[in-house]
Order: structure tokens, then sequence, then C-alpha cells
């Protein structure tokens, strides 16, 4: 009998980048479901405690519901979704960082485990933080 490695270890990255700083927030998780992406938000508002915070993303059915809601509310008009029009990715700067993420970290890569694939995730977004005006480059923003 031929033993198979069984199913995938699956992690998703959800991030967002700071379209006049080049800063970028990021939380690799084991799930991509609305619970997250309210953490995310979170992250968001916490990492900046005053002004307004303008998230523009898709129109994914995780980005609408009741989790979401709570933390824009608790937010108190601090945060404001803007949604981009169905299939559109080229609009979402965030986009473009994940592309030169999977070139850079993961493309043609194998990790002997998830937790060093994550730890490589993470080194990359710590890095490019300590770089705004690369990652302002690579999302097509200038420095403001």
């Amino acid at each position: 009998m031929i033993s198979t490695p069984g199913q995938p270890k699956a992690h998703y990255g959800l991030g967002a980048v700071n379209y006049h700083s080049g800063e970028t927030v990021v939380l690799i998780r084991r799930r991509k479901r609305r619970s997250e992406v309210a953490e995310l938000l979170q992250a968001l508002v916490d990492k900046h405690p005053t002004g307004t915070i303008y998230v523009v993303w898709d129109n994914a059915s995780t980005h609408q519901d009741d989790e979401i809601e709570i933390v824009v509310r608790a937010a108190a008009g601090r945060l404001i979704l803007l949604y981009l029009p169905t299939y559109s990715p080229w609009l979402n700067p965030i986009e473009m960082l994940w592309r030169h993420f999977r070139r850079e970290v993961t493309h043609c890569e194998i990790f002997e485990t998830v937790k060093l694939l994550i730890e490589a995730s993470y080194r990359f977004f710590e890095r490019h933080n300590q770089d705004p005006k690369g990652v302002l480059s690579i999302i097509g923003a200038h420095l403001s």
C-alpha cells in the first residue's frame, strides 16, 4: 500500500495595504471566513486609532455579514467600506502585492513544513513594511 499525504493544510493570507504610506497589515489563518475578515478589519482599526480608514475591496460573500457590521459599527464611523465592481482585481492594490508575494516567496518553492511557509510569508511582509516606498512602487501608488 502506498501512503498518500492526505488533505493539504491550506492557509490563507488576508491583508490590506495603505495606498498612501505603503504599510501593510497581513494575517495568515487556517480559514478565510467572515470572522477572519472581521479580525483583519479590527487589526486595521487597532493599528490606526484615529482618523478615517477607507477599505476598498471586492464583493466577496465574506465581506458582507453581521460580524463585519459589528466591527464597522464599533469603529463609530471611522471605517468606511467601498466595494469594487465584480471581477475587477486590477482595481485592488493589494492584488498587485499578492502577485509580488507569490513570485518572491512561493513560486517554485517547496517548504518542508507549513510553519516554515508561514514564517517566510510573515518575513516578506515585515521586510516590505521596512520599505514602504517599495510597496508603493509595487502597487502603483506614489508617496504622499
